[in-house]
């Protein structure tokens, strides 16, 4: 390309980012960074009365995190700032003054009453709801009356009635509109704030963005959007509506199908990359078989001819099994560091912090296979930080094993255990399977028993280096714990 491409992610402040909204900004970043290109983030803060507090720090806090750097916006700057449009009010109200003024937008002094009883008589009389271009013709007569009457107008484009707007869409291919269902839409409200339709055309031009990519919902807005560059004197940049984002029920992302904001998903253990690579395979592939994608290799692959046409699917279950595939690729040592704060959050109250670091080091090799999120090593790990463990007498009994037959095969253990100078792994395991033997009873039927009595869990990292790691005096003790619970002494 000749042009440096330059794409923007233009969020507004009125709530956490989501995953879908996330995505599309991910498109624009890696398309930006396969060209070598710019990102820009803009704020889109003009809606005062839907803003939320927070929210700006959220969006920074979410891009942040899955290392989506830009090159020019918030906290950075650039040469086409400042990149908060409640800070660039002015460029807005020229462009709508220079619109009435040729004649392509017009002054409406419709009272809100007036659109509100317009829109319930179109719905009562099965008409598509829409401006009824009541003010479009007045004269400068009647203007200045309603002005002198006090009446604050909105400037409202002036669409063509008749013919067809056509545009090319880098992903949907030759996209055409009828004018005649196109609306004269607000582009600046009575307060001189705009509204999207303005000053995200405005901002474009001026910012040289070459690539808007957005969100399909925005493409029947786009019809109007051309209409503006053009009546504006402005070159068209490209235009890419990528496909929305849905459950796999196929509806609408919600918080029913979980998580939804970005940081929803760090505070529930997940790793960045690995919700970059989910993400950039929610609508885009590679090919048809590769699920493990680096982000160098994003970068260096992404193309918009990929993206598929039809919605994406947020796929949790694909997404927890991505995660996990990215946990068994972090050295034991990263892991530790990883997961020590969800450990300290999640343990009981009664596990003392900080938490032993050498002890937890021992540890994350036996759930490093197991794990689907940072958060889970808390679920499978709380038992090694206990002093005393609760469970139910009634785990001890299964098809195979009576509370009896449980109380035999742990008090034989504890003679053997109590016997044993070392507490390795290799040598628990052959003097344990050797027990089982003496006993008469298959291996697993000791095993199990005192899988219960040191973790009170039936499911839990390996028992041998799980024992070591726990230690000879505390494996003793819970096994005395369990002798009690089972009647023994």
């Amino acid at each position: 390309m000749t042009q440096q491409v330059r794409t923007r992610y233009a969020p507004s402040p009125t709530g956490y980012p989501h995953v879908g909204n996330i995505r599309t900004a991910l498109f624009a970043w890696l398309f930006a960074r396969h060209n070598n290109g710019s990102f820009i983030l803009r704020i889109e803060d003009t809606d005062v009365e839907r803003s939320v507090e927070g929210s700006l720090e959220n969006i920074l806090e979410s891009l942040r995190w899955l290392g989506m750097d830009w090159d020019e916006g918030p906290e950075i700057g650039g040469n086409y700032g400042p990149y908060v449009q409640s800070q660039r009010l002015n460029l807005y109200q020229n462009a709508a003054q220079k619109l009435v003024e040729s004649g392509h937008a017009y002054y409406c002094f419709c009272s809100q009453e007036r659109l509100e009883k317009l829109r319930e008589g179109q719905i009562k009389d099965k008409l598509p709801p829409g401006y009824d271009r009541c003010c479009r013709d007045l004269t400068a007569e009647q203007r200045r009356e309603k002005a002198v009457a006090g009446i604050k107008p909105v400037v409202r484009f002036k669409a063509p009635t008749t013919g067809r707007t056509k545009f090319h869409d880098e992903i949907w291919g030759d996209v055409a509109f009828e004018n005649s269902v196109i609306e004269d839409l607000v582009l600046l409200k009575s307060d001189g704030y705009p509204t999207y339709h303005l000053a995200n055309v405005v901002d474009d031009h001026l910012m040289e963005i070459t690539h808007v990519i957005r969100a399909e919902e925005y493409i029947s807005s786009t019809p109007l959007h051309i209409m503006t560059y053009e009546a504006l004197g402005y070159a068209l940049p490209k235009f890419a509506h990528v496909p929305m984002v849905l459950g796999v029920d196929r509806s609408k992302l919600s918080k029913r199908h979980g998580s939804t904001s970005v940081l929803e998903f760090r505070d529930q253990g997940y790793l960045p990359e690995a919700l970059l690579n989910f993400m950039a395979l929610v609508g885009w592939s590679l090919d048809d078989k590769t699920d493990i994608i680096s982000r160098e290799e994003l970068i260096k692959n992404f193309s918009l001819e990929r993206v598929n046409k039809n919605a994406g699917i947020f796929n949790y279950e694909k997404l927890q099994w991505m995660n996990g595939v990215y946990i068994r690729g972090l050295s034991p040592d990263n892991l530790m560091w990883k997961v020590v704060p969800f450990m300290e959050k999640y343990f009981p109250p009664e596990v003392k912090r900080p938490l032993d670091i050498e002890y937890v080091r021992k540890i994350v090799p036996l759930i490093r296979e197991r794990i689907s999120t940072l958060k889970d090593s808390a679920d499978y790990t709380g038992f090694f930080f206990l002093d005393e463990l609760t469970y139910d007498a009634a785990m001890f009994t299964d098809k195979k094993m009576t509370a009896e037959t449980s109380l035999t095969a742990l008090k034989a253990a504890e003679e053997k255990l109590s016997s044993l100078e070392s507490f390795s792994p290799d040598l628990l395991e052959t003097t344990l399977r050797h027990l089982a033997e003496e006993l008469g009873i298959k291996a697993g039927q000791l095993f199990n028993p005192l899988r219960v009595a040191t973790t009170a869990r039936d499911a839990a990292p390996p028992l041998f280096e799980t024992m070591a790691v726990l230690g000879k005096e505390r494996c003793l003790k819970r096994i005395k714990a369990a002798l009690v619970k089972l009647g023994g002494n």
